[in-house]
């Protein structure tokens, strides 16, 4: 069969007509817990070759069973059997090759055995790379909740050409006329289908008579990424001159070209904007409704987040552009992205930061709004952030992943054991709930349609409450036979933008009392005048309320699970005297040195002068966790020291989360071997180690300091020791070498420990991971049983056994 694929000459494509589904089998979700009986099976190396009518093992009492399943009248394979199994399939090559497989709807994909990301929202962009052997391939694609009715498709594409681009997930500007001095960025996805990485490639563009070379980085082997290149617009003088064509180049030679097309925007209009971003250094973008009447003062600023499956620039052509203020539209990093958490926040948090510098707001008037996902996005960020918004208006949106989810499920509300406990305290920054008291000095305004069956209008009704028991300043407004989208009504909607008029932002020197929480200072620390700089355990709602008195020169208040405070003592004079009294206990007097001096206090029993805490100590620079590291540019580096097999899993795992981070977040990632690693080249930049001090070079340089070691055969968390080949461990730990980057590990004592760590549901947004957690692979197969131990280090980085969580 011939077809066009990857917008290249035709492709040899086998369809998959056939195969086997089993399930109910596995459960994973937004937590760092999962259990997959057929994954359990395939790391043992016992999972018996599927037949239809057998089960998953021997066991007479397995009541799964293997069904016969083939593609419906629409081409998808469905089943009642889909909802949380496996679909199995099986290729005979004649000879070992290379193939892209094209499967929509698997959440992940095992080929002969090597993990590969999923398309779980069945987008068809994603093409992997997979080695095919001589004879049968057996491929095992992980189906979700929503297989059963969503379905699957699968089929493998043998390409023409083995290096080539592939332009259908472009990451791509808008030229707006009148603005077109400097290179714009676009990116777009480089597939190598060699055994070897590709090094020294260049990207060549042309666009309306200007060329311009971007060198590219390195393509490791068998992958694809998402590469970046620049493009002069400056000679585009209209709507018709959008088309570029880009080049690949290899020793200066083309071996890949394509067309693309950008929109053109003219004054007034809507458009994208790209930027390269500092999470990860991929090229993203945002979408901008313009101020429709600049007056030569500042404007306001509204930062607009979307709803699941809807794309930034869509989100901003939602609204008219507001004679009074700009509108930005950040992605979530993907149209579902990570549900406005983790990297979603930092994508917002990014945007947010450019937006205010490019368009360089009235600073009291800057306001948060979105619809959906975007909705719990608004209340997230509302939350987590208090001291950015005058406002925010949350659209048909839910506050909580525990009460409402979405495709990677619900955060659990509650652990049944106290090692569940203290894995789900790492989610506790997720809950806008208790976060809920932060919403006092924010006007808020809810909507959602009265009719919507999408995100019940109960959840309006609960913040309704929830607020209404202490906030001074809301408005809940239910639009009559309202679904969840009833047009643009639905997010443009007048009353709001007219709230939002009637609230700014105080100065901080006229804000007396403060009622702030947070969960991680790493996340959110400041609120105006006063900063938890250290807490005293971890990830435990951190909160203070106080109230000061500039003319009798105090400050007084309450303070729950605070070790570090800081004070910005700007409203005060040099030499006069603070006196601060907390928690009713001792007043402490202090006199101001300089203007903008910031006092540190320190709780041990007493409040106390305390000092800046160090860049080795855990703080609002760095705190823990082990999604941590992933947020600074983060580079895999796999190990090579070990056997063929452990180096093989080390490869495989680092190009199966740089896939799914591709996926799901549009992002790039260097994927370099141990022996290749540098830490001076790659400074200040967050490091994942696949492996163990066995087998990777790189974890002396970066792990010799660290309590917790893994080498072949066994594992030690401070003077504990486990033994054996299929103990398992996630965890973080600062890097020496930086003051704001850390090291994530992903180990494992043997190959069977290794796998059990294959899994990644850290990508999910708002999963909570701990600092550590040490498990082994009867995990998989029994769930929190088999966690051997999790925890959080202390400010100093040190294990303390009351942050400690093991089996009894």
């Amino acid at each position: 069969m011939l077809i066009t694929v990857l917008g290249v000459q035709a492709q040899r494509v086998y369809n998959f007509t056939q195969g086997l589904a089993i399930g109910p089998c596995h459960q994973y979700g937004r937590e760092a817990l999962y259990t997959d009986q057929l994954a359990y099976h395939l790391y043992r190396g016992d999972l018996q070759k599927p037949a239809a009518g057998q089960g998953l093992t021997t066991a007479s009492t397995d009541s799964l069973r293997w069904q016969a399943v083939t593609p419906d009248q629409q081409g998808k394979f469905r089943g009642r059997s889909f909802t949380n199994g496996y679909l199995y399939l099986t290729y005979t090559a004649d000879r070992d090759q290379t193939a892209l497989l094209h499967a929509t709807g698997p959440n992940m994909v095992y080929v002969n055995g090597t993990p590969h990301a999923g398309d779980p929202y069945a987008l068809g962009y994603l093409y992997i790379p997979v080695s095919l052997r001589k004879g049968v391939n057996e491929i095992y694609l992980r189906t979700s909740q929503f297989s059963r009715y969503q379905g699957l498709t699968a089929k493998l594409i043998f390409p023409e050409k083995p290096v080539a681009l592939n332009t259908e997930d472009p990451t791509l500007p808008s030229v707006v006329l009148g603005n077109q001095s400097e290179p714009i960025w676009g990116a777009v996805v480089l597939v190598n289908t060699t055994n070897k990485a590709l090094n020294g490639l260049k990207m060549k563009s042309r666009l309306a008579g200007k060329e311009l070379v971007t060198e590219l980085p390195t393509v490791p082997a068998m992958t694809t990424r998402k590469v970046g290149f620049r493009m002069d617009a400056s000679g585009v003088m209209g709507k018709e001159n959008g088309k570029v064509v880009i080049s690949l180049l290899q020793t200066g030679k083309a071996v890949d070209e394509k067309e693309l097309t950008l929109s053109v925007a003219g004054p007034g209009e809507h458009y994208s904007q790209t930027f390269v971003s500092t999470i990860d250094g991929s090229v993203q973008y945002f979408g901008v409704a313009p101020q429709s009447k600049p007056n030569g003062q500042a404007p306001a600023l509204f930062l607009s987040v979307h709803g699941a499956g809807v794309e930034a620039i869509g989100q901003a052509r939602a609204y008219q552009p507001k004679d009074w203020g700009v509108l930005v539209a950040p992605t979530n990093r993907r149209p579902r992205g990570f549900n406005w958490e983790d990297w979603g926040r930092l994508d917002a948090l990014e945007v947010f930061n450019l937006g205010k510098k490019q368009f360089k707001p009235d600073p009291q008037r800057i306001y948060l709004t979105g619809h959906s996902m975007g909705g719990h996005g608004t209340w997230y960020l509302g939350a987590t952030f208090p001291g950015n918004w005058a406002a925010i208006a949350p659209c048909a949106g839910y506050p909580t992943l525990a009460g409402y989810g979405s495709h990677d499920g619900k955060i659990p509300e509650e652990g049944a054991t106290a090692l569940e406990k203290m894995l789900l305290r790492s989610s506790n920054p997720s809950n806008v709930i208790k976060l809920a008291s932060n919403y006092k000095p924010l006007g808020v305004y809810i909507l959602h349609g009265d009719a919507d069956r999408t995100v019940s209008v109960e959840y309006a009704r609960q913040m309704r409450k929830l607020l209404g028991t202490f906030h001074p300043d809301f408005t809940h407004y239910e639009y009559p036979g309202g679904s969840h989208w009833y047009g643009n009504e639905s997010v443009d909607w007048n009353p709001i933008f007219d709230y939002f008029k009637w609230h700014k932002i105080a100065a901080d020197s006229a804000v007396h009392t403060i009622d702030f929480t947070t969960a991680n200072p790493g996340i959110s620390s400041t609120m105006r005048w006063v900063s938890v700089e250290q807490q005293q355990h971890p990830l435990v709602y951190s909160r203070v309320q106080l109230k000061r008195d500039k003319k009798a020169k105090t400050i007084s208040g309450k303070t729950e699970n605070i070790q570090l405070l800081s004070f910005n003592l700007s409203d005060f004079a040099p030499g006069e005297t603070v006196s601060i009294t907390l928690d009713s206990l001792n007043t402490v007097s202090h006199t101001v040195k300089s203007a903008g001096e910031r006092l540190y206090l320190a709780k041990n029993g007493q409040w106390g002068i305390g000092t800046k805490p160090a860049l080795t100590q855990k703080g609002a620079h760095r705190n823990g966790t082990f999604k941590e590291p992933f947020n600074h540019r983060m580079v895999f580096v796999y190990g090579t020291a070990g056997t063929a097999a452990e180096n093989e899993w080390a490869y495989n795992k680092a190009r199966y989360d740089a896939e799914t981070w591709y996926y799901r977040g549009n992002g790039a990632v260097d994927i370099v071997p141990d022996k290749a690693f540098s830490p001076a080249q790659y400074a200040d930049r967050g490091v994942v180690i696949y492996g163990n001090a066995t087998t990777n070079r790189a974890w002396n340089s970066l792990l010799a300091n660290c309590p917790i070691q893994v080498s072949r055969g066994q594992l030690t968390v401070g003077t504990e020791r486990y033994a054996g080949q299929d103990v398992s461990a996630y965890f973080a730990w600062p890097r020496p070498d930086s003051e704001i980057a850390s090291v994530a590990v992903v180990s494992g004592t043997g190959l069977a420990g290794m796998k059990a760590a294959d899994a990644n549901q850290y990508f999910a947004g708002g999963s909570g991971f701990p600092d550590y957690m040490i498990f082994g692979l009867d995990m998989v197969k029994d769930g929190i049983r088999g966690v051997r131990k999790a925890g959080f280090f202390n400010n100093d980085w040190k294990l303390e056994n009351r942050e400690t969580v093991g089996q009894p």
